[in-house]
């Protein structure tokens, strides 16, 4: 499939992996690929440029959000988590809204995985950035942030504790306690709470990258004063 199967990064579930380690991508022809690959909305719903749904569309994506928690096996608590999707028009501001009850100081995690071929990502982090800094230079790298399937970032405050990501799926996902004032955010923004959402991270999916973006990516690194290599 030439170019566009080196393009794309097929992304499994750890336990999709195990069971059906071929991918369904595999057998398609590249027009067929190309025309998938080119869909970007589904209803009223707009992906951005970072990831594709399956060609079967096992999970057909949409807006909203749901409750969930995560498992911290250290200290054996279920910590309440927030998942959401936002359309692609929508994104950037909703994270950027989401950040606010946050505090006006704030750690940061800039996650890639532009240099691992088969999985796994580095962590790049930087501790004490006042609120307005950010958000102006998260506005200035919108588009990588939005569009790069290979870039994720999550905000956090220790104090609280409570963490807010953008994930390499573009998805919106809020950790911690109490998560009542970040659940308005979300409904302002005009996502609704649906508790049997399904999102692309359910099913087989893809992700891209440019080298562009592995350029931005370092120019972000380093307007966050992150050092370490990727």
């Amino acid at each position: 499939m030439g170019f566009l199967k080196d393009f794309f990064t097929t992304v499994f579930d750890e336990e999709q992996a195990v069971a059906a380690p071929a991918s369904s991508f595999d057998c398609l022809s590249e027009d067929e690929l190309e025309a998938h690959l080119g869909v970007a909305r589904y209803g009223d719903f707009e992906l951005s440029d970072a990831v594709r749904p399956s060609y079967a569309l096992e999970v057909v994506p949409s807006a909203g959000f749901r409750h969930d928690f995560y498992r911290d096996e250290e200290t054996r608590n279920n910590v309440p988590v927030l998942m959401g999707a936002a359309s692609r028009q929508r994104m950037m501001e909703t994270f950027i809204d989401l950040l606010q009850p946050l505090g006006p100081v704030v750690d940061v995690v800039l996650e890639t995985s532009h240099a691992h071929n088969s999985g796994g990502h580095t962590d790049l982090y930087r501790e004490s950035i006042d609120m307005p800094i950010l958000q102006s230079v998260l506005w200035d790298f919108e588009e990588l942030l939005v569009n790069d399937g290979c870039t994720g970032i999550a905000v956090l405050n220790p104090q609280l504790p409570q963490e807010v990501q953008l994930d390499e799926h573009k998805l919106l996902i809020v950790y911690g306690n109490d998560l009542t004032a970040y659940e308005g955010i979300m409904i302002d923004n005009y996502l609704d709470c649906r508790e049997d959402m399904k999102f692309i991270t359910e099913a087989e999916h893809v992700h891209s990258t440019t080298e562009r973006y592995m350029q931005d990516f370092e120019e972000l690194k380093m307007r966050l004063g992150m050092d370490g290599g990727m």
